[in-house]
């Protein structure tokens, strides 16, 4: 059997990666940068360290990279002799593997099994978005292409932090994770993924996951930095912090109870595992690095509106979630990207080239008929008198 991962970093090799491993699968891993890709294809195994209590390290062997920039041929051929494509690459990048996986599937035989995909992102529905661009791509090829190949969406979670350069494509993880995938589209023929559970209904997983870990984790790395603090540990360890995160998850977790059905207990439970991950000193994760991408953090399907956006409109209380999104607006890392456009974006609000309401409307998707709108409008004019 054999697996093409696209995005050999961390989370590719110390997650996704691993797993497939255990579940007897040869790995192919396809990534854009040259030296990656080298570095994996001059090493016969690599180690994933779990830090923290209960954790071992498991060693990975039997795999290649091929580098999807310089071989996309390569690539596609690997696609069209696979059993399962999986991808952890970020929810913006899935249109760029998109004309690898349709390249696979025009050489994959019609008679072969149909190949199993997952894209393992921090998004709601990412495989269906990767679907979506690949039969767009297709065109009216997609009739005879669409049986090839079965789409399942998953849930993902593991905190993986910033590495060091100095252990070369071994990975350093936490030792929990969660690999949440719907069975459905599979019918009979699950893939042999230790460790992965099955599920008829993903919806409640995906959100639980999105609303808690991912808001939770960059709510503390906003507060944070906001307060001149470096580390997620030294973030959760200042009261005030702390304190915001709570807020946050509480409104996320009475969000949950009401649309998904969960206790208040399980939600209760849930929070304090997350927290005590969050605080597991064995990996000193960065306020910095957390917070990055602040402009997709703050977009309609992410971490933030998703969530403040559903509950205002059940009217539940967001005050927690708004506190968050203030202090994702003070994100300034000029060595990131967004946060450079976030800030300029921000300048231009100041200087009366943009109002509140127009950043507003263009950065989180909301219309101004949403009972959330005039709310966030408020915290982006407060962040910018």
């Amino acid at each position: 059997m054999k697996a093409v991962h696209f995005g050999a970093g961390n989370i590719g090799r110390g997650f996704v990666g691993v797993l497939l491993h255990a579940g007897g699968y040869e790995l192919v891993f396809s990534d854009v940068a040259a030296p990656l890709v080298e570095a994996i294809n001059a090493a016969d195994s690599y180690i994933v360290h779990e830090a923290g209590a209960g954790g071992q390290d498991r060693e990975v062997t039997g795999f290649r990279a091929v580098n999807s920039a310089t071989n996309p041929d390569g690539v596609a051929a690997e696609v069209a002799s696979a059993e399962v494509v999986t991808t952890a690459v970020g929810p913006t990048i899935l249109k760029f593997i998109a004309p690898h996986v349709l390249a696979g599937l025009h050489q994959r035989p019609a008679e072969a099994q149909p190949l199993q995909v997952m894209a393992c992102e921090n998004a709601v529905g990412a495989t269906d978005t990767l679907k979506a661009e690949i039969q767009g791509l297709a065109g009216p090829d997609w009739d005879q292409l669409q049986h090839r190949a079965v789409f399942a969406n998953t849930a993902v979670d593991r905190i993986v932090p910033g590495q060091a350069t100095s252990i070369g494509i071994d990975v350093t993880v936490e030792p929990f994770y969660e690999w949440a995938i719907e069975s459905g589209p599979f019918g009979d023929e699950l893939p042999h993924i230790p460790g992965a559970h099955f599920v008829e209904d993903l919806g409640p997983y995906i959100e639980r996951k999105l609303f808690t870990v991912n808001t939770g984790h960059a709510t503390a790395a906003y507060l944070g930095h906001a307060a001149g603090l470096d580390t997620i540990a030294a973030a959760l360890a200042d009261p005030s912090v702390h304190a915001g995160v709570q807020a946050a998850l509480e409104e996320t977790s009475a969000l949950l109870v009401a649309k998904h059905g969960f206790s208040n207990q399980e939600m209760t439970d849930y929070r304090r595992t997350i927290l005590e991950r969050f605080r597991n000193p064995s990996l000193p994760d960065t306020t910095a690095r957390v917070g990055r991408q602040p402009l997709r953090k703050l977009s309609a399907a992410e971490r933030f509106i998703s969530p403040a956006a559903q509950a205002a409109e059940r009217g539940l209380p967001v005050t927690g979630l708004l506190r968050a999104i203030g202090a994702a607006l003070q994100f300034d890392l000029p060595e990131d990207d967004q946060s450079v456009q976030l800030q300029q974006k921000l300048t231009q609000i100041r200087s009366g080239e943009l109002t509140a309401a127009e950043f507003t409307a263009a950065v989180t998707g909301l219309t101004q008929e949403h009972p959330l709108f005039a709310q966030v409008v408020r915290v982006v004019a407060r962040q910018t008198n």
